[in-house]
C-alpha cells in the first residue's frame, strides 16, 4: 500500500504511467485514484441497458442508409458525408462506441451515444484495472482487453476486405499529434491490436493524392485507423499550401474503395443525435419498431426532439445540445418554462442544429481528488463493442459532464 497523503499516493502511483497515459489534461486532475464500488447486477443492468439501446440505434441506422437527402439534411449531416455515410463496409454499424447514461429512480435512461469518435476507451479498458489492483477492489472491466483486440482486429480486416485487399493489410493509426489524450488513445489501439504491418501518423503527416493516401513515409495506406477525429471537422480540412480539401478528397477515397477506414462509415451514421429524435417520432407513432422494441425505447429512452415546445406545454424541464457536439460544450439546460437554469461556457458548436431532449439530472457522489473531497455528479459510460456491452466506466463532474470531468474507476462492491 502507497503511504503519504493522497496527492503523495496519487502521484507515486500515476509517474510510472504517464509515458503514455494521460492522469491529468488541461493542466488539471483527470484521473482519479478512487473506486465508485456498485454491484454486479448494477453492472448487468448497465450492459443491458447500453445493448438494447445499440440494437435501436442500429436498426434505425440501416433505415436511414436508404433515405433521402432531405433527410440526411434535417438531421444535419453536411451535404460532402451522404455518400459515405450510405456505405455499409461491415456488419457492425460501429467498432467501438459509447453510450452514456444517467441513473434515475427509473432505471438507467440513456442521453446520447458517441458511435463514430468515443475516447473514454483507456480509462475504462486498461487503468480502471490498475487502480482496482491498488485499492483492492474487483475490476468489472477484467478480461475485455481481449476482446476488444479481437473487434479491432476484426474491423481492419473487415475494412481492408472490402477494398478488395488481399493478404497483409498496411495499417496507420492517425490522431492529432499534439492532443496527448487523442494521440495516446490510438496509440494503444494500435498495440492492443497486435497487428504487424502498423505505424502511427499524426493527422497533418498524412498526404493524399489521386491514387490513395500517404503516411510520413510516403507510403501508401491500406486501412486508416481514424479514433478521434470527427468527419463534421475532416470535411473543413485544406492544405495549408495548396488549398486542396483534402478531407473531402479522403471521403471520396474511401467511398471508391482507395482506402478503407475504421471505425467504418455507418458509425457517422449514429453520430448526429438527430437520430434520437427520429427514435423517439417513431416510437410515439407505434412505427418501425416491434412491440418489444417499443418496451425498449420507453424504458430506456428520454423524449427528444427539434423543437422545445413539448416540453414548455408540460412544463418539462429540458436539455437543448447541438447534433454534433462534444464533451457538453454548447449544452444548455432549460426550466420547464424555457428560462435558462445551467448553461456550459464552450460555445464551440452553434453551428450545429440542436435537439431538446427532456432533462434528467446527474446522480452525485463524493470522490477523493488532490484537492481534498469533492461532491461531484456521475455520468456513467458503457462501450459496445461490435454491438455488445463491454467496459464500463463513470465520468464525474458539473451538472453537465464536460472537459473539466474526472474519470472516476469503478470496481464490484462485495
Amino acid at each position: 500500500m502507497l503511504f503519504g497523503n493522497h496527492a503523495e499516493k496519487r502521484e507515486k502511483f500515476y509517474a510510472p504511467l504517464r509515458k503514455d497515459y494521460w492522469p491529468e489534461l488541461y493542466d488539471m486532475e483527470y484521473s482519479l485514484l478512487d473506486v465508485h464500488l456498485v454491484s454486479q447486477e448494477e453492472v448487468d443492468e448497465i450492459r443491458l441497458a447500453a445493448e438494447r439501446v445499440g440494437k435501436i440505434f442500429a436498426k434505425t441506422a440501416d433505415m436511414l442508409r436508404k433515405a433521402d437527402d432531405q433527410t440526411l439534411w434535417e438531421l444535419d449531416f453536411p451535404a460532402e458525408t451522404y455518400e459515405y455515410i450510405r456505405m455499409k463496409t461491415m456488419e457492425p454499424e460501429s467498432v467501438i462506441a459509447r453510450v452514456d447514461l444517467v441513473r434515475t429512480p427509473d432505471g438507467y435512461k440513456v442521453l446520447e451515444i458517441n458511435a463514430d469518435t468515443p475516447t473514454f476507451i483507456k480509462e475504462c479498458f486498461h487503468v480502471n484495472g490498475l487502480v482496482c489492483r491498488e485499492l483492492g477492489s474487483k475490476d468489472p472491466n477484467r478480461g475485455l482487453e481481449e476482446r476488444l483486440t479481437t473487434a479491432v482486429r476484426q474491423a481492419v480486416m473487415d475494412s481492408y476486405r472490402y477494398i478488395g485487399g488481399t493478404g497483409i493489410p498496411y495499417v496507420v493509426f492517425a490522431s492529432h499529434g499534439d492532443h496527448i489524450e487523442d494521440k495516446f488513445t490510438s496509440l494503444y489501439l494500435k498495440e492492443l491490436s497486435g497487428l504487424v504491418n502498423t505505424t502511427y501518423c499524426p493527422l497533418d503527416g498524412l498526404r493524399i493524392d489521386e491514387d490513395g493516401l500517404y503516411d510520413q513515409y510516403n507510403r501508401r495506406i491500406d486501412v486508416l485507423y481514424r479514433q478521434t477525429y470527427p468527419v463534421e471537422n475532416l470535411i473543413h480540412d485544406y492544405d495549408k499550401d495548396t488549398g486542396i480539401p483534402v478531407g473531402k478528397a479522403l471521403l471520396e477515397h474511401i467511398v471508391k474503395r482507395k482506402v478503407g477506414v475504421v471505425n467504418p462509415p455507418s458509425a457517422f451514421l449514429l453520430q448526429s443525435k438527430g437520430i434520437q429524435v427520429v427514435i423517439w417520432v417513431l416510437h410515439e407513432e407505434g412505427k418501425f419498431f416491434t412491440p418489444e422494441e417499443h418496451r425498449w425505447i420507453e424504458q430506456y429512452m428520454l423524449p427528444t426532439y427539434f423543437e422545445p415546445e413539448w416540453f414548455i406545454e408540460d412544463e418539462t424541464p429540458y436539455v437543448k445540445k447541438p447534433c454534433f457536439g462534444r464533451e457538453g460544450d454548447t449544452v444548455s439546460i432549460y426550466h420547464g418554462d424555457g428560462s435558462l437554469m445551467y448553461a456550459d461556457k464552450q460555445m464551440n458548436y452553434t453551428d450545429s442544429a440542436p435537439v431538446y431532449q427532456e432533462f434528467v439530472e446527474l446522480p452525485k457522489t463524493t470522490v477523493r481528488t488532490v484537492e481534498g473531497e469533492k461532491e461531484a455528479h456521475v455520468l456513467t459510460g458503457c462501450f459496445l463493442i461490435s454491438g455488445k456491452a463491454s467496459a464500463i466506466g463513470f465520468r464525474v463532474g458539473n451538472i453537465i459532464t464536460d472537459n473539466a470531468s474526472y474519470f472516476l474507476p469503478v470496481g464490484l462492491r462485495g
